[in-house]
Order: structure tokens, then C-alpha cells, then sequence
């Protein structure tokens, strides 16, 4: 079971993702469980103009994912940020980077995993939460191990309910507005007693910004992709900008048909677009939201192995996880081993403390991201890939820096846990295994020789 020979352009996974098929995948994980909890929480942050924060986020999501686009089509290898990073500026901030990235995916992973048994499954049958879990996450494993193919035809389906579902809400609002029983009063309103409209936006924006997470895992996949270079960028900001429409239009029809502090106080705010109009039950929509739960949880699984195997392969995780199925061609030993820690994960019961963090992470990975797009920014690779204006990642950088100072001091408290870490170990690692000479990372699956004069040179 060991990784065969390249067959395909270099790399021993399988090369299968076409254009619409990475663009549902990225929309699948942009378009999330949280969602499902979101509109609450913005209009909390906001005062009401749940749409003003909604359009900031995503503003704030493309600088970052225009990084992610260049990189991605210029380096399409499994590691992702890790990867990046360890070509920019060696094995200690690539390995920090891939922590970072890996801890925020296995937490997802293990948190959704919990939401399967919880509510949602309560309303058709009622079994023990940490036995679902466990099950239901075996159950994504050999999904994941079965091939890529599958996993995303998989997502495509799923994609297209939980899309469906958030049409259907929107759908409500305007029932709602046409048969005369809208709210209007808070579609404008932003600010709360506590801050005025500036502090409302960038709060609302910190909260909504966690709905546009997800992007990032697409970058794990570019190596599994036919034509990353071509397909890659469109893929994903169409898929960020459909889950921005949408999101837009479900705020909107949110604050339409449930005034705002009931929309705020609600732990499920989109039930309380279905309450008010009536017709559509409650296990539907239940049903609705268990898809969304494992698509999601499916997605982030692909990411995290893939990442796994992407790091030990750069030679910063033991070399056990690169080895690929040889007939599937999908990293098994990576799926095992990250589908095994985020069941540990799911038993303990503290996901829902950690859980809190993961925006937090997301931002300091991308602000790497960021930053390894201007280190590598010289460096020559075959062929033509997306190139981003110098701006971009620069802006990039800033407005990781704008939300992270949004972040509750006890959510930086347990970040800081996870950080400390990951830069410890990273340094054991880097003391242990010192980069070759100038730096720079052995090359790509397929890829020539760099160009002199790149980073590291």
C-alpha cells in the first residue's frame, strides 16, 4: 500500500476534479452548517443590517482566496498553506502553518460530527451523541477512502440540498413580504447600545467572516484537479460569490420575516423564518440541515487528510501518511489517522470550548498564506498560473490584522494554547530537520527546476 508511481503529471493521486465539480465542492464547504446558527449571531453584532456585515465579510474573504488562487495554480500540491509556507520561509513556518490549519480542520471535523447526534437527529430518533458521532465519522472515512470522485459527487448532491434549503428560506421571506407581514425597521439599522455602526459592521463581519471559511480547503485539491491552472480560480470565486448572493439574500429574508432581537436570541434563526410562514415542517427542514452537517463534516475530512499527507510529504509529519491506495490512488493512511483523532476529539467533549478558535487559527494561517505570496512572489515555475496584483496580499494581511482584534480576549486565551504548540513543536521539528541549503523546499510533483533568483536562492 505503499505510493506507486506518479502516473499522473507527477503526482500519485488521482486526477479527477473537473471545474464544476471543484466549484460544488468549494460552494459545499462555504456553505455550511453555520449558516444554519449564523443570522442570529450577525444580527446580535449588527443591529439588525445583517447584509452590511454579510458583504464585508466577503469582501474580506477574496482579498485572502486571491492569494490562495495564485498560489494554488502556481505550487498545485496537497499541502496547501503548509506547503506554501515552507517554500517561503522554511520547515518551521510551514510546519506551524500546517498545524494550525490541520488542529482548526480536526476540531471542525469533530464538532459537526457531535451537531449529527444532537438536536437535529433528536427530531427523528433519539441514540447516544458520542456513538453517532463515532460511526458517522467511520462512515465519512471510507467515503473519503473510496476516491475523490466519489466524495465530491457526494458533495454535489449535498450541495445542491443545503442550497436548496437556504433558497427555501428565502423563498419564505418574500412570502412572508408579499402577504404583508414583513419587518423592515431593522434592515438598515446598524449599531447596537454598545457601539456605534463602524463597530457593528466589523463585529457582524468577524461572525460572518466564519461562513466564508472553507475556501481554503479547496487548495488541499489542486493537485487532484485536471486543469488547477485554468480551473482553480474559476471555481473558486464563482463559488465564493454564489455563497455571497446567497447569504445576502437569506439575511435579508431573515430580518424580513422575524424581527430582530427574536432573530438574535434564537439559536436556530432560520426555524424561525420557517415558524413564520408556515407550511414546511420541521423534519424537513431538520432533514435540510443533517445534510449540510455531513457535507460539511465530509469536506473538511478530504481537507484535512489531504493536508496531512501534503505536510509529510514536504517531509514535515513521519512519512507513514503519504502512503496512497494503490488501485483508489487516495491517501489511506492519512484518512485513518486524521478520521481517528477527530473521533478522539468528538469523545471528549471539549470540541464545543475549542471550537471558538477556529476562526482565530483560519486567520493567522492566512495571514501566512498572505505573506508567502509576496516571499515567492519571484519565484519562477513551467508555465503561466494566476498572479495577483502586490496590493492584494498586502490588504490581505491587513485585514487578517482588522478582524483578529475583533476576537473575545477568551477566545485568544485558547488560541494562544494551540498557537504556543504548534511554535514549539514547530521548532523541534525545524532544529531536528534543517532545511536544505538557501531554504528552499525540494520541488513539486512534476515541476522543473526553480528559476534562479527565487526565494531561498
Amino acid at each position: 500500500m505503499n505510493s506507486p508511481d506518479p502516473p499522473d503529471g507527477g503526482t500519485p493521486l488521482k486526477k479527477a476534479l473537473t471545474t464544476p465539480l471543484l466549484y460544488l465542492f468549494i460552494l459545499g464547504d462555504v456553505l455550511g452548517a453555520g449558516v444554519y446558527v449564523l443570522v442570529g449571531q450577525v444580527a446580535a453584532e449588527s443591529g439588525g443590517a445583517v447584509w452590511v456585515p454579510m458583504l464585508t465579510a466577503l469582501a474580506l474573504a477574496l482579498l485572502t482566496a486571491a492569494s490562495y488562487a495564485e498560489l494554488a495554480t502556481k505550487y498545485p500540491a496537497a499541502g496547501g498553506a503548509a506547503h506554501y509556507t515552507t517554500r517561503a520561509f522554511g520547515p518551521f513556518l510551514g510546519f506551524f502553518t500546517g498545524f494550525c490549519t490541520l488542529c482548526a480542520g480536526l476540531v471542525a471535523v469533530a464538532g459537526l460530527a457531535r451537531a449529527f447526534g444532537g438536536d437535529y437527529l433528536a427530531a427523528f430518533v433519539t441514540l447516544p451523541t458520542a456513538g453517532v458521532a463515532v460511526v458517522f465519522l467511520c462512515s465519512l472515512a471510507l467515503l473519503n477512502l473510496r476516491g475523490i470522485t466519489e466524495s465530491v459527487r457526494a458533495n454535489a448532491a449535498a450541495t445542491l440540498v443545503e442550497t436548496g434549503g437556504l433558497l427555501l428560506i428565502v423563498g419564505l421571506g418574500a412570502w412572508i413580504a408579499l402577504r404583508g407581514d414583513g419587518h423592515y425597521d431593522g434592515l438598515t439599522r446598524l449599531g447596537t447600545g454598545e457601539g456605534g455602526a463602524a463597530a457593528a459592521v466589523l463585529g457582524g463581519a468577524v461572525v460572518a467572516y466564519y461562513s466564508f471559511v472553507g475556501f481554503e480547503a479547496s487548495a488541499n485539491l489542486a493537485e487532484e484537479t485536471i486543469d488547477p491552472r485554468r480551473s482553480y480560480p474559476r471555481a473558486l470565486f464563482a463559488a465564493l460569490c454564489s455563497a455571497g448572493l446567497v447569504y445576502v439574500l437569506v439575511g435579508l429574508a431573515a430580518g424580513i420575516a422575524v424581527p430582530t432581537e427574536r432573530l438574535a436570541d434564537s439559536s436556530g434563526p432560520l426555524l424561525e423564518v420557517v415558524d413564520t410562514a408556515g407550511g414546511v415542517p420541521h423534519r424537513l427542514f431538520s432533514a435540510i440541515a443533517l445534510v449540510a452537517v455531513a457535507n460539511g463534516a465530509l469536506l473538511t475530512g478530504i481537507m484535512a487528510s489531504r493536508l496531512a499527507y501534503g505536510m509529510a510529504r514536504d517531509g514535515l509529519l513521519p512519512a507513514f501518511l503519504t502512503r496512497v491506495l494503490p488501485r483508489r490512488r487516495t491517501p489511506w493512511a492519512a484518512i485513518a489517522v486524521t478520521a481517528a483523532l477527530s473521533a478522539l476529539l468528538a469523545l471528549t467533549g471539549d470540541v464545543t470550548t475549542l471550537s471558538s478558535t477556529l476562526v482565530l487559527l483560519l486567520l493567522v494561517v492566512f495571514t501566512g498564506v498572505n505573506c508567502a505570496v509576496l516571499a515567492l512572489r519571484h519565484e519562477a515555475v513551467p508555465g503561466d498560473h494566476f498572479r495577483v496584483p502586490r496590493a492584494v496580499p498586502v490588504l490581505g494581511v491587513l485585514s487578517c490584522a482588522v478582524l483578529a482584534t475583533q476576537v473575545d480576549p477568551d477566545v485568544w486565551l485558547r488560541g494562544l494554547v494551540v498557537i504556543g504548540a504548534g511554535a514549539l513543536l514547530g521548532a523541534l521539528h525545524a532544529r531536528r530537520r534543517r532545511p536544505a541549503r538557501g531554504g528552499r523546499s525540494r520541488a513539486l510533483p512534476g515541476e522543473g527546476p526553480k528559476a534562479p533568483g527565487g526565494a531561498g536562492e
